[in-house]
């Protein structure tokens, strides 16, 4: 190697950033769409990664939105505070104090941990509520559970669990063309006055739809769908999807997941992403790189 040659790491780098260049071309000017949740959620180090990740998709010229959950952090305090939880298929009934509680903990310290988050990384962002500027009108959520005796279905009351009625986006692109980036908690007000606590999947699917968002992008604590030998399925599509639900594929708390994927590709969005959020930097393996680094739902062509 000649003395002057440059080192074979900054080729490397070099070769990574012209790998990126057709990615940043596509998605200059477009709005994607972050839920941000999980276990890498209390890791300080994939909190950094997680920032830095938002602070470059915002300059580079991409308009991210970081919706965000905090179902552990909220079960913490609540044991903290010896209020006991209640779950209904897998589903917590969030009576009036703990509506109260996960106010506090969604709206309040993880909601600031974030935007504290995305400033030390060097961007700009604001934390709000489905609350603020009326950005989402949340509907009690109305479920049904079998009796496991007489399999007769039965109404279920999940106390102060709402889903998006209507989102008015113009909280979100006020702040998206002032340069700052919004980091939205799961809370929202009914039209009865009443505070509801949201799923952070079907919050951030809602948003992303109503954005037409190019990409909406759903960090968990798992790769991503995976086929019955174990492998990881890159690319799905909403029938396929069905099909890998009836044949027993894919269960579980997975299903919601790729539930809300279908519905935000039916409402306009380009494509959904389930990644795995404990992978440093993954959003932009995902969005800069060939390979990529989840499963991809997209409509059929």
């Amino acid at each position: 190697m000649s003395a002057h040659a440059p080192h074979p790491d900054m080729l490397a780098k070099t070769e990574t950033l012209i790998e990126a260049l057709p990615y940043l071309q596509r998605y200059a000017g477009m709005t994607f769409v972050v839920k941000y949740g999980g276990h890498a959620m209390g890791d300080a180090e994939r909190a950094r990664d997680f920032a830095e990740d938002i602070v470059l998709l915002k300059a580079v010229g991409i308009n991210p939105v970081v919706v965000h959950g905090g179902g552990p952090q909220i079960g913490n305090l609540l044991k903290r505070l010896g209020i006991e939880s209640r779950f209904v298929d897998g589903l917590r009934v969030t009576d009036a104090a703990t509506a109260e509680v996960a106010e506090m903990v969604l709206a309040g310290s993880i909601n600031k941990e974030i935007v504290a988050h995305i400033a030390q990384a060097g961007g700009r962002a604001v934390g709000i509520s489905g609350k603020d500027a009326g950005l989402v009108t949340a509907i009690k959520v109305e479920r049904t559970t079998k009796d496991p005796g007489s399999a007769i279905e039965q109404a279920v009351d999940l106390g102060f669990v709402g889903e998006p009625a209507s989102v008015d986006r113009s909280i979100i692109d006020t702040l998206t063309s002032a340069g700052i980036v919004p980091v939205i908690a799961p809370v929202a007000v009914g039209k009865d006055g009443h505070t509801y606590n949201i799923n952070a999947d079907t919050m951030a699917g809602a948003i992303a739809g109503a954005l037409n968002a190019a990409r909406l992008f759903l960090l968990t604590d798992v790769a991503g769908v995976l086929d019955k030998q174990g492998a990881l399925m890159t690319d799905l599509t909403p029938s396929g999807i069905a099909g890998l639900i009836a044949d027993g594929t894919i269960t579980g708390g997975m299903i919601p997941k790729l539930e809300t994927c279908v519905a935000a590709v039916d409402a306009g969005v380009d494509a959904a992403v389930i990644l795995d959020g404990r992978v440093p930097h993954a959003l932009l393996l995902e969005i800069f790189t060939r390979k990529g680094a989840g499963t991809l739902v997209r409509a059929a062509l």
